[in-house]
């Protein structure tokens, strides 16, 4: 029997395919860059999963309850219950959203010649990092770069590499350890409990602290009971409680995991640390009992943690993934492999051998399968990439993909269906798909809005 939705519909909104000489036109107002077309313009939108999820009818309710006061908001003393009760830490900060957590703690921990490991970058993260005077060190396991690897935990930290970025380093210019759960930028591959022991003690013998990502650990907490042993029947939530021991903090972008349209926070146990945080928050997002968020936002993202380790609907939006990853796997469609939990990543330079990766390939085929099919997708290439701050030169990713985000609790699996069926399609007839040249190009982060021109 096949696993349905466990939800059912409550409000629909309609959606529009433009004709092939409509997207043409929408595509090539864009600059060629999928961030750039309007949403009304974009028949099924797999852009990103970040603020994009469909709320359930208590977050909805939840709104309506939410307390507006400027100090002290009952709405905020409920997402620090929340927070603490399921997530662990002793402290929380909340901002507008993820990036805003991530500026408080890179202006608080990092100073000029700091280094940063990480597995693998994200493009806000390591600007933060770059723009406060630190440096980004890829720590992550060789599996990672390598789209056909079946390794079950491609997320890793490879301990030799962040033993020798220390040690390079000097403990004292390393202000804390990054690790991602899961790591977008690999594909959504998640790291094993195993490994996040080992990165602790790594950490505990240098005295520096742990710091998470942990934008989709609800994601890895799955990941971990399905395929690391001893885990199989532990419940979601204590194995979520046990990520989230091994760290010192976290940064978290609530439009993930929790399931709402904006909002974030830093999470901490060190109360000097959570001093300076309710500073610096006053600043860049608002009072510490609101920051940069209205009452009714930090009351449904409380809720939203209470759902989003729940077994069917994670079972569901897993299996949601890795049926279109099948579907475009036994097409032989080039993916990432194995899928992750919240997107589908082409491997453009399979996809497009004949395009170079300074013409970037990712760029392309996320345009061509908007003018093919009205989808829109993500690059997460040489142009995500960036330069390096210091050369100026183009970071050349071994990666060059092509992200299906799948928003939370919002397409239909036939939708998703119809979304492989395009793929199919373009990849049989992928040598038509050229090259882009950047005519437009923003000194940070310039994926967001950087145009290009086909060659």
């Amino acid at each position: 029997m096949r696993n349905a939705e466990p939800w059912r519909i409550k409000m629909v909104e309609p959606i529009r395919l433009l004709d092939r000489a409509g997207r043409e036109a929408a595509i090539r107002e864009a600059g060629y860059n999928t961030f750039l077309l309007r949403s009304e313009d974009v028949y099924i939108d797999l852009l990103t999963d970040s603020g994009t999820s469909a709320m359930s009818d208590l977050q909805w309710s939840a709104l309506m309850r939410g307390d507006e006061a400027y100090a002290g908001s009952r709405s905020f003393y409920e997402l620090e219950a929340a927070a603490r009760e399921i997530y662990g830490f002793k402290h929380i900060v909340p901002t507008h959203q993820g990036r805003g957590a991530e500026n408080l703690l890179s202006r608080i921990l990092i100073r000029p010649g700091h280094v940063v490991p990480q597995n693998m970058y994200f493009t806000t993260t390591r600007a933060h990092q770059e723009l406060n005077g630190g440096r980004f060190v890829d720590v992550i396991v060789d599996e990672a770069h390598d789209s056909s690897s079946d390794h079950p935990f491609k997320g890793n930290v490879d301990l030799q590499k962040l033993h020798r970025a220390i040690e390079e380093a000097g403990p004292e210019n390393v202000p804390y350890v990054c690790v991602a759960l899961t790591v977008n930028m690999a594909g959504g591959q998640p790291i094993s409990m195993e490994n996040l022991r080992e990165v602790r003690a790594i950490c505990k013998r240098f005295g520096i602290r742990l710091m998470y990502d942990a934008t989709r650990a609800a994601e890895n907490a799955w990941f971990i009971r399905e395929r690391e042993p001893g885990y199989a029947d532990k419940s979601l939530a204590d194995i979520f409680k046990e990520q989230m021991s091994l760290a010192d903090g976290c940064t978290m972008s609530g439009k993930k995991d929790l399931l709402v349209n904006i909002g974030g926070f830093l999470a901490m146990n060190d109360d000097h640390l959570f001093d300076q945080a309710k500073e610096l928050v006053v600043l860049f997002e608002g009072m510490p009992s609101y920051g940069g968020l209205a009452g009714r936002d930090m009351a449904a993202m409380a809720q939203g943690m209470r759902e989003m380790l729940d077994a069917s609907y994670l079972g569901h939006r897993v299996g949601q993934v890795r049926a279109l990853a099948d579907q475009l796997a036994e097409a032989g469609v080039p993916i990432v492999r194995p899928a992750g939990g919240h997107a589908v990543y082409l491997d453009a330079r399979a996809f497009l051998p004949h395009v170079p990766q300074a013409q970037h390939p990712a760029q392309a085929l996320a345009a061509a399968l908007y003018e093919h099919a009205g989808v829109r997708a993500m690059e997460r290439g040489i142009v995500s990439a960036g330069r390096d701050a210091k050369s100026g030169k183009n970071h050349l990713p071994k990666l060059e993909l092509v992200r299906l985000t799948i928003p939370r609790r919002v397409y239909t699996d036939n939708q998703l269906a119809m979304v492989g069926d395009a793929v199919i399609e373009l990849h049989r007839d992928a040598k038509r798909i050229g090259g882009l040249d950047m005519v437009y190009e923003p000194p940070t982060l310039r994926f967001f809005t950087a145009r290009f021109r086909p060659l």
